[in-house]
């Protein structure tokens, strides 16, 4: 299993993380089988989404903020409810085959993490490529 740590540098935002689990499938030697992705956090997801129009992913925030908006007021103690909100409606986890030493991926699909809850120093992303 392989963990990324990376920062975030906005309240919500988006980010292709398809290149960089690619990579680790290849290395993985694994030629056919699965590919686990994870985020530990309960402010942020992994999901698969359209990865060619920049603008779609502004189209999916304004979407979500409709969902949970951050200017609600929620039961939730913090002030991150919001937060937790889309992140649950988004997902914490996605599996992919594995073929031929790749991550199959439809032509238009895009592996993302989303956060919900930026800024942050570190977040996490742990993947994992089953065999079989």
């Amino acid at each position: 299993m392989k963990t990324m740590k990376f920062p975030t540098s906005h309240k919500t935002q988006l980010m292709d993380i398809s290149k960089e689990i690619s990579e680790f499938v290849i290395e993985s030697g694994v030629k056919d089988g699965l590919c686990v992705v994870f985020t530990p956090h309960t402010t942020t997801s992994i999901f698969l989404f359209e990865n060619q129009d920049p603008a779609l992913r502004r189209d999916l925030l304004n979407a979500l903020s409709l969902i949970a908006s951050s200017d609600k007021e929620y039961h939730h103690t913090g002030d991150n409810a919001a937060a937790h909100l889309k992140s649950s409606r988004m997902g914490a986890s996605v599996t992919i085959p594995v073929a031929n030493g790749r991550p199959v991926l439809g032509e238009w699909q895009g592996l993302f993490f989303g956060e919900f809850d930026g800024p942050r120093q570190e977040r996490e992303v742990m993947i994992k490529v089953i065999e079989g």
